[in-house]
């Protein structure tokens, strides 16, 4: 029996990395790839793969984020693959799972498909299938707050790391949100809607169809016409919020 293979990463090189280096071997069979998590969550029970090399960072829906969506008994062999995050590092090595570290050398690719073929093969002949410290580190994402502390930023060829606490603003911008920081802007491909639900609802208020704020760079608030409200932030940077959000925030602010 091949082992079935299904490749999740948001970026097309990577993808065909992964690929490339999995054709020669004859027990694989790779059955799919797809790029970001909502498809995943599709994909992953309808193919039943045995293995899965799956990206951390992809927008709209994290590698995390698509394991904990699934059943249990739908959860295949994971190799996961990441970009410089060093919580995700220190998260698989206490948890003795294994990752790849972009951009991944080969030697370093066959040693996580040599350990993920043992395993797969254990999972097979066991009783009670499954990797306990897969389940276990699962367990400890759902009891830890599922309120983003971090955003990462790939931009030619760098990863960028952005603490959620020192956010001034995000705003939408086409297809892109843009993350202000400062005198700084990074570029993310997410919508408002998604980030919004990631965010700590106690520090970030949405307050029109465009802006999310943190409720800690506030320095000022105006009344306007029609019950709408000028917001001027630390850095002088004003807004106007639409009324149909003002409750939101006042009620953040416990006012």
């Amino acid at each position: 029996m091949k082992i079935k293979t299904l490749i999740i990463d948001d970026m097309t090189l990577a993808r065909k990395r992964v690929r490339r280096y999995l054709n020669p071997d004859a027990e694989i069979e790779i059955v799919g790839e797809c790029a970001n998590g909502h498809d995943a969550l599709t994909m992953i029970p309808e193919l039943k793969p045995d293995l899965i090399f799956l990206d951390v960072q992809m927008p709209g829906m994290s590698g995390f984020e698509v394991l904990q969506n699934l059943s249990e008994e739908d959860i295949p062999v994971v190799i996961f693959v990441t970009a410089y995050d060093e919580f995700a590092l220190q998260a698989f090595e206490v948890n003795a799972l294994d990752y790849l570290l972009k951009p991944f050398i080969r030697d370093r690719f066959y040693k996580a498909l040599t350990r993920a073929k043992a395993q797969i093969k254990q999972q097979k002949s066991a009783v009670s299938p499954g990797d306990p410290q897969l389940h276990n580190f699962l367990k400890q994402l759902k009891t830890e707050s599922n309120h983003l502390k971090r955003l990462v930023v790939k931009s030619n060829g760098r990863v960028i790391f952005l603490l959620t606490d020192e956010i001034d603003w995000i705003e939408a911008a086409g297809n892109y949100l843009s993350v202000r920081i400062g005198k700084e802007s990074h570029l993310i491909r997410e919508t408002l809607s998604q980030i919004e639900q990631k965010l700590d609802p106690g520090k970030f208020v949405r307050i029109n169809r465009s802006v999310i704020i943190n409720l800690d760079r506030i320095k000022e608030m105006h009344p306007l016409f029609s019950g709408d409200q000028e917001i001027i932030l630390r850095s002088e940077k004003r807004f106007t919020m639409s009324r149909n959000y003002r409750d939101k925030l006042l009620s953040a602010l416990n006012m």
